[in-house]
């Protein structure tokens, strides 16, 4: 079972994630995210627990606990639909072209 985890200190690391979580049970991945340009820990993670019984376990036991001063939260992760990505997508987007209520774009010092 894939577990959402946030609300986690940027300092933690994945070895001590790991930790948390094995003591519910096995853990076959911790990852912490990260931003892909500075590599900072973005405060989220994903924890895979291969026995669901024990997953649920650690939902109820770490969810709401506290690290390093932090209440974090655990829950079971939800899959990702296709194409859904935040602010993106048409119905989603904000200006650009002119059905939308948006103008056209350019770079303001247009010379007629």
């Amino acid at each position: 079972m894939k577990l959402f985890v946030g609300s986690l200190p940027f300092s933690l690391e994945e070895n001590d994630l790991r930790n948390y979580f094995e003591k519910y049970g096995e853990v076959s991945s911790a990852k912490i995210i990260t931003d892909k340009f500075s590599g900072r820990s973005k405060g989220f993670a994903f924890v895979e627990m291969p026995d669901s019984e024990q997953a649920k376990l650690a939902i109820e036991g770490l969810n709401g606990s506290e690290i390093s001063g932090r209440e974090i939260v655990v829950n079971e992760a939800m899959e990702k639909k296709e194409g859904d990505r935040r602010n993106f997508g048409p119905d989603k987007r904000k200006g650009g072209g002119f059905g939308n209520k948006g103008g056209g774009g350019g770079y303001g010092n247009n010379r007629w």
